[in-house]
């Protein structure tokens, strides 16, 4: 336990407070057991450390990571019992993914120490699985993406920008201070803005471990794959990202890759789930899952330029960041007519010269343009859409 408690000061002397992600203010930390998931890299650890160093005394909470090596010789429920008995009530579990049987034993620790929180991070494929559904009851379970437009401003350029809703982006009410020229800004986005660890000078480097471990460990672990399944899902990866923005004929991809057409679904979901690419559906399900997949793009913009480097096309880049950062918000489906639904409304994406064409018999069309720095009736600016969240 000294080891634990060690392991953890460490960690959070390091933390810094000056900049909390947009889910902080959304979460009710008084819950009894909570669960935070999301992808590798957006910041899970770093916020759970920020409100312990906020909020909490230090001499009745920990946190420690599920990998520890004090889990080879002890349980979760061994070290809530020894947490307890010295008095904790405040006991914060790091990547819950890596405990086998971790959904038991959180049920168990809810059920036999009333008077103890028990707050846990985990990867966002968990929530695919009975574990996070069995625990519904006991632990709301929060999901968490990467960094919005809005974000990467203010953690790395200190340019504090309100939220704005979909209604006032599209009434072209978005202003970012002391800034008349946001699109240099945009374009540093789009390449390495969406994740947190994007200040690290090995950014590149950790951006192809994230994808790596996700592909080759994550995924396959939680959906107990052999390695020469996890192997087909990287090269299933490689595929979609020289071809997004596409819509999918299921057995050719199956083809390509060499398994079933029957497990391809399972796997795309997977992938998407773990934060490696987006499904765009119809309006037969919506965005839940149950309607049927139109379009598959990688997640966000900085995949595209990790995995698709010189082949990056543009048009899939600005159609990518739309869907990423309006999908935390709002329902989008594919449209019928254009490039996405939101509601009644009806978004067409492009380059600065777009025209009207396509959303010419929406009832409620947008032109969402890259390239331009201001809006005027129904165009609107690419970046605008990143103030979001």
């Amino acid at each position: 336990m000294d080891r634990l408690y060690e392991s953890f000061n460490k960690l959070l002397k390091a933390t810094s407070t000056d900049f909390v992600r947009y889910k902080y203010v959304e979460i009710d930390w008084s819950s009894r057991m909570l669960g935070l998931v999301g992808p590798r890299g957006v910041g899970k650890t770093t916020m759970f450390l920020q409100y312990i160093k906020q909020n909490l005394k230090l001499n009745d909470t920990l946190y420690v990571s599920a990998d520890n090596m004090f889990f080879a010789d002890n349980s979760l429920i061994d070290l809530a019992d020894r947490f307890s008995k010295q008095g904790g009530r405040h006991l914060f579990i790091d990547e819950i993914h890596k405990y086998l049987n971790w959904a038991r034993e959180l049920k168990q620790i809810f059920d036999s120490y009333p008077d103890m929180q028990v707050l846990f991070t985990g990867s966002s494929i968990l929530d695919i699985y009975k574990g996070v559904s069995d625990l519904s009851r006991r632990a709301p379970i929060y999901e968490m993406q990467g960094l919005s437009f809005r974000e990467y401003l203010s953690m790395f350029h200190q340019i504090h920008v309100p939220r704005y809703t979909l209604d006032e982006i599209l009434e072209h009410r978005v202003e970012i201070p002391d800034v008349s020229h946001p699109l240099p800004l945009f374009m540093e986005y789009l390449r390495h803005g969406y994740y947190p660890f994007s200040k690290d000078v090995a950014f590149d480097i950790e951006l192809e471990q994230v994808i790596n471990q996700t592909m080759e460990n994550d995924i396959p672990q939680y959906a107990n794959m052999n390695a020469s399944t996890g192997r087909k899902l990287k090269q299933l990866l490689a595929v979609i990202s020289k071809s997004v923005p596409f819509k999918p004929v299921m057995q050719k991809l199956a083809d390509i890759i060499g398994v079933s057409r029957n497990y391809l679904g399972d796997y795309l979901l997977y992938m998407e789930k773990a934060g490696m690419i987006s499904q765009v559906r119809d309006d037969t399900g919506g965005i839940r899952g149950l309607g049927k997949v139109e379009k598959i793009y990688l997640d966000n913009t900085n995949l595209i330029y990790a995995l698709g480097r010189e082949n990056s096309d543009i048009g899939n880049i600005r159609e990518t960041f739309f869907y990423n950062q309006m999908r935390v918000e709002q329902e989008v489906i594919s449209s019928r007519i254009s490039d996405f639904q939101i509601g009644g409304r009806i978004f067409e994406i492009g380059g600065k010269n777009k025209g009207q064409q396509q959303i010419s018999t929406a009832k409620e069309g947008y032109v969402v343009k890259d390239d331009i720095e201001t809006g005027y009736g129904n165009v609107v600016p690419l970046w605008n859409f990143g103030m979001n969240y």
